[in-house]
């Protein structure tokens, strides 16, 4: 009787626990059990968005420059798939695939080609899904690699235009989600059925000229090869309106194959995220600001020595052309240091000393009118620099007494274009930029908003007058016979020392050439960059930056249909 209780008992309890655990399972943690019965039977796949297609100009139409092609990711469900009918269809080995029998996703490869799409497909293999995507094609092959940048394995810009605007060119991924049969083959049937369309990434146009990208690449590498120079960086500008009409940095790198390169040093865009010190260019900007403020003209003169001596410290001229009274102008044309200074004495209203307020004024004028030393703006990804503040720190004046021929400064190539766009242009500066606009889904060029001038750097006259002033030192520098007849091209020469561990070397500098060209009598229409160098050994802007220039003004004037005005 006792065991027939006992037995009683346990079934009850038994029961008791059968009853509990059903509770907990249909009742409580139904939601959990729902759920995981619903993925055994749903399939669930991204739908990946196509990476928007880059453009260059053309002269007025778009030209493709980075492609998609389709491509396929091949996934696998260990649980169903069978191993060795996968490996021969693919025709590789797909053993790590299967290694662990309870996944029920594993990549097996990506990028099939759509010739193995095929096969696959053909084969009717159970747990084996292909997921369409894109691989980037650059039809260009190195053609502006550090301006355009790639996309990584991932799928992910990486530098110049496909880093920077990485988030519009990816677009948005969508989602299919629907019931699926014991073979994970979708159903049409099934309320939670949810599908997601893609939003596909913008196809950007690019400011730049295809042709004149390639043309500036071209005349950049002969003279590169000419000089026995390994680095050379250009860029040209429309100063009307911030266009950036080419950026060219070599050498180059083919964005299709971007692993194979010595160094990722060759990634970066030497026009927007290497500042260094321009030299002598940026004097240019200092005789702007003494002209805007109406300290100084080209005919304005001071005494001048080959030697002075700012904070204890020596600062002389590159050309030694002896004590006299000399014009502000022929200070420009033989680039003497002692001139630029002498403007700066005048920005502070003391024809003898360097003020405190000079400092601030030729600060304003660089960091805030000319937009040295700070961020452009432009759609790429872009480095600062450096102008030090006018009061604060030690050495103040020597270091500004440096900075008006562009020493104790780090700048960029394109705050320096973008400058001299606004010196010359009737004092007008425009952020510059390298998007002109998007194609529509009919193929159309829909041109974003321009912004206009964002602010007057100089007076009209003061521009004026700096165009004249070099012009007469791009005529005086020996380039008698370069520029044609009915053409007004102005420009400046840079010869920078380098810093190496911390101090300037003597066996190493860097050759720099800024001008400007069109017609005479008209507005410029174009303002070009030229840096040249080679790590160890040193340049001379005047032999090698300048003749860069040279070339390139010559094949703007004739691409651009420039008419000379010969009256």
């Amino acid at each position: 009787m006792n065991r027939i209780k006992i037995l009683r008992t346990g079934l009850y309890v038994v029961a008791a626990l059968i009853l509990a655990r059903l509770f907990l399972i249909q009742i409580i943690q139904n939601p959990e059990w729902v759920a995981k019965a619903e993925a055994q039977h749903t399939l669930e796949n991204t739908i990946k968005a196509k990476r928007g297609e880059i453009y260059m100009m053309d002269r007025d139409e778009p030209v493709a420059v980075v492609l998609n092609r389709k491509v396929y990711t091949v996934i696998v469900d260990p649980m169903i798939a069978d191993e060795e009918e996968v490996g021969k269809t693919l025709g590789t080995d797909v053993s790590e695939a299967f290694k662990d029998r309870t996944r029920r996703y594993f990549v097996v490869k990506r990028n099939a080609t759509r010739e193995e799409a095929l096969r696959l497909r053909e084969a009717g293999l159970s747990g084996v899904y292909l997921q369409e995507g894109t691989q980037r094609v650059y039809p260009e092959g190195t053609l502006a690699a550090r301006m355009l940048g790639f996309v990584n394995a991932d799928g992910i810009g990486q530098y110049g235009v496909e880093g920077a605007l990485n988030e519009e060119l990816s677009g948005k991924d969508g989602l299919l989600k629907t019931i699926a049969d014991v073979n994970q083959v979708a159903l049409s049937i099934g309320d939670n059925n949810v599908k997601i369309p893609a939003e596909d990434g913008k196809k950007v146009v690019l400011t730049v000229d295809r042709n004149i990208q390639s043309n500036v690449e071209k005349i950049l590498q002969q003279k590169m090869d000419e000089l026995g120079k390994d680095q050379g960086s250009v860029v040209v500008m429309n100063p009307k309106n911030g266009e950036v009409l080419a950026m060219a940095n070599l050498p180059g790198y083919d964005p299709a194959d971007y692993g194979n390169v010595e160094s990722a040093e060759v990634y970066i865009n030497r026009v927007t995220e290497d500042p260094y010190e321009p030299a002598s260019v940026c004097k240019a900007f200092t005789f702007a600001a003494g002209i805007d403020l109406g300290v100084m003209t080209a005919e304005s003169t001071y005494y001048n020595v080959d030697t002075i001596y700012i904070d204890g410290w020596p600062i002389s001229n590159a050309s030694k052309n002896g004590a006299a009274v000399r014009t502000m102008q022929y200070a420009l044309n033989w680039s003497l240091n002692v001139g630029s200074i002498q403007a700066l004495k005048w920005i502070g209203g003391d024809a003898e000393n360097i003020t405190e307020e000079g400092r601030k004024k030729l600060y304003d004028y660089y960091v805030n009118k000319f937009g040295l030393g700070r961020f452009t703006g432009i759609e790429l990804n872009e480095a600062a620099g450096l102008i030090g503040d006018p009061v604060e720190g030690d050495g103040r004046d020597s270091m500004y007494a440096n900075m008006t021929f562009g020493q104790n400064m780090l700048v960029t190539m394109l705050q320096v274009a973008a400058g001299y766009s606004a010196m010359v242009n009737g004092g007008e500066y425009y952020t510059p930029t390298v998007v002109k606009g998007y194609l529509d889904e009919n193929g159309e060029l829909v041109e974003k908003e321009k912004e206009g001038a964002v602010r007057q750097v100089i007076s009209e006259d003061a521009s004026r007058q700096m165009r004249e002033m070099l012009y007469g030192t791009r005529n005086m520098q020996r380039l008698y016979g370069i520029d044609r007849d009915g053409y007004f091209i102005g420009g400046k020469t840079g010869t920078a020392q380098v810093i190496r561990d911390g101090a300037y070397v003597m066996d190493e500098s860097t050759a720099t050439y800024v001008g400007f060209g069109g017609a005479s009598g008209e507005d410029p229409a174009y303002v070009v960059m030229v840096r040249i160098w080679k790590d160890g050994e040193i340049g001379d802007a005047l032999q090698e930056a300048a003749p860069v220039f040279n070339e390139i003004s010559n094949y703007l004037i004739d691409y651009m249909e420039i008419k000379p005005n010969l009256e």
